[in-house]
């Protein structure tokens, strides 16, 4: 998952990892793909549009991308 060369990263993609396991129980055994397919769904659109992070100062990604496309437009 990582660049060639660059193994740094690799700590980004098991901190995303990590969060998905432990936040969103993407770590447990389901019982058929539909199942799997429907949490990691719910488990990202959350990630993304309503969960607020530290490092984008309490803000969603989605709050960040929507501003920075508006401001590169005005």
């Amino acid at each position: 998952m990582s660049r060639s060369g660059n193994p740094y990263d690799n700590a980004v993609m098991e901190r995303i990892n990590g969060t998905l396991k432990d936040e969103f129980l993407l770590g447990e055994t389901f019982s058929d793909i539909l199942a799997v397919k429907k949490t990691a769904k719910r488990a990202i659109t959350t990630y993304n549009e309503k969960r607020p992070h530290l490092s984008l100062m309490y803000k969603t990604p989605s709050y960040i991308y929507k501003n920075s496309i508006e401001n590169q437009i005005a």
